[in-house]
């Protein structure tokens, strides 16, 4: 069975502003705090394959692992999943944009499964990302309505 989660934020911005900013995937150590830095691997038209390194934790690991995100402009989706999945059997986001309000609503959904040998189980991985992932969605708001 998968752990699936689903958070979401309103953005006060404009929909071209909220998309071309979170789907610059160079530019994501600016705009979230958890990235040190990204290394574009590839880029095709809507694809690009990027490794992300992490701060380090408290343990002073640097978590670092390729993935690959598929942006459709058309329908404002994204889907990206790990090809290098570390402790995970797999991990798959969907991020969907919606006009409403006169801005943005951001929903960014993830599905994934542990390995058995991980250092968290699904549940303790549900708990970080469900705690973090609002954290990070806050931050992209108030960059996003301070530009």
């Amino acid at each position: 069975m998968s752990a699936r989660s689903e958070n979401t934020i309103w953005v006060d911005a404009g929909m071209e502003q909220v998309w071309n900013v979170t789907n610059d995937v160079a530019r994501w150590p600016d705009l979230f705090s958890e990235y040190a830095s990204v290394e574009v691997l590839a880029r095709t038209a809507n694809t690009v394959r990027f490794r992300l390194t992490m701060h380090p934790d408290e343990n002073g690991t640097e978590w670092s692992w390729v993935s690959e995100r598929t942006a459709d402009p058309a329908t404002r989706t994204v889907r990206s999943r790990r090809v290098e999945t570390g402790p995970f059997e797999y991990m798959r986001i969907f991020w969907e944009y919606r006009t409403e309000n006169g801005g943005v609503r951001m929903i960014w959904k993830q599905e994934f499964r542990m390995r058995p040998d991980a250092p968290v189980t699904d549940e303790q991985m549900l708990e970080r990302i469900n705690t973090n992932t609002p954290i990070q969605m806050k931050l992209i708001k108030d960059k996003l309505e301070a530009r």
